[in-house]
């Protein structure tokens, strides 16, 4: 009894752990797709809205973009490796004090570089050009050089927490192997699996009708035989 309750409990154990295992692969294979299908959405606008604008003799810029979070200078509002999700500003009006744009910084600290700091102040030339003045939350001093608005790329519409591993992760070979191969070939493996164990079953199940249909038609015989046993001696 003791034997037998240890094996129903070790194969209760297995299958749940099957569960589990495809839980989490299928969760992981829905989420990359899912990133997948807005990032492919987001390259359709994209392009979309540049064809349009070329074909109205018009170059702006991206209508969203994305972008990872290197260094620490907008902790706490954005964290290292957070992605920041931007869309694209139209005029420079648009812009007011506290918004968080991304640009690229002509400050000598960060030269050429594309960052991402919050509006502090807003100067209107007699020009009429806008120059902005930015710093990162997290930064002691504003950035040393203020920047036009053909230099911003666009202002942050959200953040999203952390994925910025995910891409780290994925463009290394051990990350590809371990969230996309295997998850794929468990998936795989195991659909594999129960379609074996289906067709089995349906295996057994036929040889089981056919047992069924042999011993029918055997007892049949039997009766039919009977039958003519009583009938010779009657006569």
């Amino acid at each position: 009894m003791g034997d037998n309750l240890k094996s129903i409990l070790n194969k209760e154990w297995v299958i749940t752990l099957r569960k589990v295992f495809h839980f989490i692969a299928t969760v992981l294979m829905y989420s990359i797709c899912l990133i997948m299908i807005i990032v492919f959405l987001a390259f359709l606008i994209n392009f979309i809205d540049k064809q349009y604008n070329l074909s109205s003799g018009k170059n702006k810029k991206d209508l969203f973009g994305a972008y990872t979070i290197v260094s620490p200078s907008m902790v706490p509002s954005i964290n290292v490796l957070d992605v920041v999700v931007t869309m694209r500003v139209n005029s420079p009006e648009d812009i007011k004090k506290g918004d968080i744009v991304t640009f690229n910084s002509t400050d000598y600290r960060y030269s050429g570089i594309v960052v991402t700091h919050r509006i502090v102040d807003i100067e209107k030339t007699s020009s009429g050009e806008y120059l902005f003045t930015t710093k990162g939350d997290n930064n002691n001093t504003q950035d040393s050089s203020r920047i036009s608005f053909d230099e911003i790329y666009g202002r942050v519409l959200f953040r999203i927490p952390k994925i910025g591993y995910i891409q780290y992760y994925l463009s290394s070979i051990l990350g590809w192997v371990t969230i996309i191969i295997a998850p794929a070939v468990m998936i795989i493996g195991y659909d594999i699996y129960k379609l074996i164990k289906t067709l089995k079953s349906s295996e057994k199940n036929k040889d089981d009708k056919k047992q069924i249909d042999e011993d029918i038609k055997e007892k049949e015989n039997k009766k039919v035989q009977k039958k003519k046993k009583e009938g010779r001696f009657r006569r």
